[in-house]
């Protein structure tokens, strides 16, 4: 046997050997990526690379998680299934993509839901790492080599309905009803996000309406889009009842054709963020308006605001004498009071409630009003 069929028999071998592993086994076998081999088992990802895929990884090295610092990367593995678990999630492209398939100025959104660059002006760099090996095929995908860590951009589940191309309309409602700030906080929240595609399948004339007071039935209808707490996919279940901001619940049915929200298809899932998770729907979530569709809404004064250790209501002449039920709800949806007054002008005690953005629902045998309040400085 000849030198130079030794070397090509053991190039063909190696290389159908790679090709008979998964894009997890590559890297488990790989001597120079143990600090990733133990991260993505520890973030509890080692299953879900292993599947059918494809997927594309970029593989930082032992070095490149070096370049992070030992007390950086302590602080990941002691919370795995969070910041660890968002950034190597920012490493993975659901898609098989070869090195021939990059172009300069490319961008690809990765598992996270937010996108990496490709910079291809003097060697091929995704975002600030340079590929120094690249196209290890697998069964179920590619892997890429990189010399450095993927850090994602800081975002919110508000961030992510900005940034996407396809939730221009959503993302107009939230900044007119005043709710960009409230789902910009700590939350964490579950927001469903309907596409530009399923606002446009509502009558233009109900859209316009609704544009017309965002802070009416507008906000109540994107309340209803989000629920307090992270709901993963793998935290669903057949026949589940989830309960909205808004005070209404939304039911999951899962079964061969998908996972739906009430008659919403999830047509994208889990999109991880700094305060929730995102999955997109193709269709817009109404909630059933029963507590308030045969009411008349009316205006409520309310003062002062923001409002520290009272806060003064001043009832609409049309609440005046009458038995009304006001509820104080958290950014979060829950009904942190109720209080049941003849209508007549009232201080609330508020000094017992934290500083942050709240709303006040106010019913009668005949109207409704709401206001939104904010207690502290």
């Amino acid at each position: 046997m000849t030198k130079k069929f030794t070397i090509t028999f053991m190039f063909v071998l190696t290389s159908l050997f790679a090709f008979s592993q998964t894009v997890v086994q590559l890297i488990v076998d790989s001597p120079n990526h143990n600090t990733l081999e133990a991260a993505v088992i520890a973030a509890e990802l080692d299953g879900a690379l292993s599947g059918a895929g494809p997927f594309t990884v970029f593989a930082p090295t032992d070095a490149a998680f070096d370049l992070l610092g030992q007390a950086t990367i302590d602080a990941l593995l002691a919370d795995p299934t969070g910041d660890l678990q968002r950034i190597l999630l920012y490493h993975v492209l659901g898609a098989e993509v070869l090195s021939t398939d990059l172009s300069d100025g490319q961008s690809a959104t990765t598992l996270l839901g937010q996108n990496i660059e490709v910079d291809l002006s003097s060697s091929v760099m995704i975002n600030n790492a340079m590929v120094t090996v690249a196209d290890l095929a697998g069964t179920n995908g590619v892997v890429h080599v990189i010399d450095a860590v993927l850090l994602p951009p800081a975002s919110t589940v508000v961030d992510v309905v900005v940034n996407s191309p396809d939730h221009n309309t959503l993302e107009t409602a939230v900044i007119a009803a005043e709710l960009d700030d409230v789902l910009s906080g700590d939350g964490p929240f579950t927001l469903f996000a309907p596409t530009d595609d399923a606002f446009a399948m509502l009558d233009p004339s109900t859209l316009a309406t609704l544009l017309a007071d965002p802070t009416g039935n507008l906000a109540s209808i994107l309340l209803h889009h989000a629920v307090s707490g992270e709901v993963l996919s793998t935290d669903l279940s057949d026949g589940m009842m989830a309960t909205t901001v808004y005070g209404q619940d939304v039911e999951v049915t899962i079964n061969s054709d998908g996972v739906f929200i009430d008659n919403a298809q999830v047509t994208v899932a889990d999109i991880r963020t700094l305060n929730g998770v995102v999955h997109v729907i193709n269709a817009v979530l109404l909630p059933d308006l029963t507590s308030v569709k045969d009411l008349n809404e009316t205006v409520l004064s309310v003062f002062p605001n923001p409002a520290t250790n009272q806060l003064n209501l001043e009832f609409p002449e049309e609440m005046i004498n009458q038995r009304v039920s006001i509820d104080l709800v958290n950014s979060n949806g829950k009904v942190m009071k109720n209080w049941q007054l003849n209508g007549q002008n009232t201080n609330l005690d508020i000094s017992q409630y934290p500083t942050g953005m709240y709303f006040l629902l106010l019913t009668s045998d005949s109207h409704f009003a709401k206001a939104k309040v904010v207690f502290g400085k």
